[in-house]
């Protein structure tokens, strides 16, 4: 009998939402090991489980140079929009095909982000707090009218963020040296210098893994911005957004992800930050489609090497 393609799926989540992307993979006749730490797997945990697979459909899990090298892997297909955490030059180098989802969580991403947004600005999470620990904490905030919204990071959540924001009119200022001058819309274009100094609102939505404020970047913001985070964690020096917050110049934050998770660290005591476990693209909508996109890309990539032998 011919041995079974194996499979690993990382995502402790996958199809919790949705059956239907797991029952594909699974008419396909696949050898499909799942994630049985229910969080997300470390190096160590992802090496063990990785022999004799062919195919990854991936989460946030580190693929990097030495897990791939380690491996037998042909596929990866990652559940979501960034890659940061794939090695792709390795990838390469190895024959590996690697595939995403670029446009699926964008809107869920999106409308979060103007959410939480609202919510600082209104210091409603501070006025919550407080209710429930027995003060009547009436709170001044301010509307986006007129608010100079900087929005970091111009790809498609940065554009779909600028689009959910105009009905509120702010003054929209954009931070990204890629962007294509054809689609700002009407917003403004700065360098991250001289947008700090005249931000009320900082939105995160770029790619990659390099610091983006840190000291010297919290040290040219006014006092009372709103800082807000939905991209990747490496891109805010935790311990400077401590230092900020506690002087003034950082008024409320919304973190959705951070430099290790799970978070566990000092942030959690401020009643003016909100803190959410990386869940940007966890609306039902969202999430089906998604790894449903996953799912196909994978069984694509498993054909495709099919056809190959």
């Amino acid at each position: 009998m011919k041995e079974k393609t194996k499979i690993l799926i990382a995502p402790s989540t996958f199809a919790v939402i949705d059956s239907a992307p797991l029952e594909l993979l699974q008419r396909a006749g696949l050898d499909i090991i799942v994630n049985p730490y229910g969080r997300k797997l470390n190096r160590r945990e992802l090496t063990a489980l990785l022999p004799g697979v062919v195919g990854v459909l991936a989460g946030l899990e580190s693929l990097d140079k030495d897990v791939l090298e380690k491996s037998q892997l042909r596929a990866i297909s990652r559940c979501g929009a960034g890659l940061d955490n794939v090695d792709l030059v390795t990838a390469k180098n190895l024959g590996i095909m690697v595939f995403n989802t670029p446009d699926a969580p964008t809107e869920a991403v999106a409308e979060l982000a103007v959410a939480m947004m609202i919510l600082l600005c209104r210091q409603v999470p501070e006025m919550s707090r407080a209710l429930s620990e027995g003060a009547w904490k009436k709170m001044t905030g301010f509307q986006l009218r007129d608010k100079a919204v900087v929005i970091v990071g111009y790809g498609r959540i940065g554009q779909a963020v600028a689009q959910l924001l105009r009905p509120f009119r702010p003054r929209l200022i954009i931070v990204d040296p890629f962007a294509d001058t054809s689609i700002q819309d009407g917003c403004e274009s700065l360098s991250l210098q001289d947008a700090l100094h005249q931000a009320d609102v900082i939105t995160l939505h770029a790619s990659g893994d390099r610091e983006l404020l840190g000291r010297e970047a919290f040290s040219l913001m006014k006092p009372g911005v709103i800082l807000l985070n939905a991209s990747r964690g490496a891109l805010i020096d935790e311990n400077e957004l401590l230092n900020a917050l506690i002087n003034g110049t950082v008024s409320g934050a919304w973190l959705d992800t951070f430099s290790r998770e799970p978070y566990d660290g000092p942030l959690k005591s401020f009643p003016q930050v909100i803190l959410t476990p990386h869940i940007g693209s966890y609306a039902a909508q969202c999430r089906s489609l998604m790894e449903m996109q996953a799912a196909e890309n994978l069984l694509f990539a498993l054909a495709d090497l099919k056809t190959r032998e």
